[in-house]
């Protein structure tokens, strides 16, 4: 292997770049008015997301310049400890809770979430494997049902948080991986009426899951209720025009809609700066996945072509996910949106999964 620099490396670096500067920027515009009132600091949000995009930044870097290979040999144990982790965090007195879901370690005012370092883990360790049973793949039993009942064991743990937009991105992303190793397309049929049939069961047990779908199906019968995020999220949207109100002229942010600076920041974004921000955003994301499918496309070395893919994989899906819910197409998930939604432990490690995508792209046979 020879390593070196290249355009569509450069143009993934500078966008990460942009589109993380814009997150803080945002951050700041959607919370200052919701945190100088809880917390008497305007600032309290985008000081804490700045430190986490500082210390990613410095750890995409490193990453960068870590030969990927390494994770191929350490994959077994980034994931156990992740899966020790899950477990841990589900223990009262080590977890803490939040909105509902006791998925996080309080570290002072912040939170480290576990999950999303799973997410990563799991990719590394899937593509490991793919790569040692490349010729039993298209044998259900014994090539995809390991990795997949190991799939459905985080998906589950995560559950217990419970995590249901998480788990879902994990268990997408090893879909998708498998459907690019090859995997017999009949099986994704067969995984998919699975899929909805475990989803129907997990909406009966949680009555909560349940609203959020009546909802999402006519937000105005409950608009005080399970209804009113998506209706404020919509009454963000739909006034923006083609330019918005301007940035800080955002009206759903005082107290209209809930926690705009997580996962309904897209709504903000686009009140605040309208079309002209959609299309930055969806821009920036675009050149970020396209440069992401390039680089695995690119790589010959098979373990590096699917980490690639399935940290890009992933990405694209996570934010599909988030944007679908703020503009009303799904019923709300939790989902963050990458680079742009606060969150410490989201940012952190998209931003170290992007180092491992950068050092990959510097490898040529």
């Amino acid at each position: 292997m020879v390593m070196k620099k290249n355009s569509v490396e450069v143009t993934l670096l500078l966008s990460i770049i942009c589109i993380s500067v814009f997150g803080l920027i945002m951050i700041y515009s959607a919370s200052y008015i919701w945190s100088e009132y809880k917390f008497n600091d305007p600032f309290k949000f985008v000081k804490n997301q700045g430190l986490f995009f500082i210390v990613g930044l410095f750890l995409m870097t490193v990453i960068s310049k870590i030969d990927y290979r390494i994770y191929y040999k350490k994959a077994t144990f980034l994931l156990g400890f992740c899966i020790l982790l899950l477990v841990l965090v589900l223990i009262p007195g080590i977890g803490t809770v939040r909105n509902g879901s006791r998925s996080w370690f309080g570290i002072g005012s912040f939170g480290i979430q576990p999950s999303e370092f799973t997410k990563l883990a799991l990719i590394i360790f899937t593509s490991k494997y793919l790569c040692n049973n490349e010729k039993d793949i298209k044998n259900f039993k014994k090539g995809v049902l390991p990795i997949l009942g190991l799939t459905l064991l985080i998906f589950g743990i995560i559950m217990l948080q419970p995590d249901f937009g998480t788990g879902t991105i994990i268990v997408m992303s090893i879909i998708g991986i498998l459907f690019v190793g090859g995997v017999d397309f009949k099986f994704f049929l067969k995984i998919g009426i699975v899929g909805v049939i475990g989803v129907i069961g997990l909406v009966l047990i949680a009555p909560y899951r349940l609203q959020r779908i009546l909802s999402f199906l006519n937000p105005w019968s409950d608009p005080l209720g399970s209804g009113f995020q998506i209706i404020q999220s919509l009454y963000a949207i739909g006034p923006g025009g083609l330019f918005g109100y301007g940035f800080l002229n955002s009206r759903q942010k005082h107290f209209y809609l809930p926690e705009p600076q997580t996962d309904f920041i897209f709504s903000i974004i686009s009140e605040e700066f309208g079309f002209l921000g959609v299309i930055i955003v969806t821009s920036l994301f675009l050149v970020i996945i396209t440069s992401g499918i390039k680089i695995a496309l690119k790589c010959k070395d098979l373990f590096g072509k699917y980490l690639a893919f399935g940290i890009i994989f992933q990405l694209a899906f996570q934010a599909v996910l988030n944007l679908m819910v703020v503009v009303g197409l799904i019923p709300v998930t939790g989902v963050t949106l990458p680079f742009l939604s606060y969150g410490g432990s989201s940012l952190l490690i998209t931003l170290c999964s992007m180092g491992v995508v950068l050092n990959i792209s510097r490898y040529e046979k």
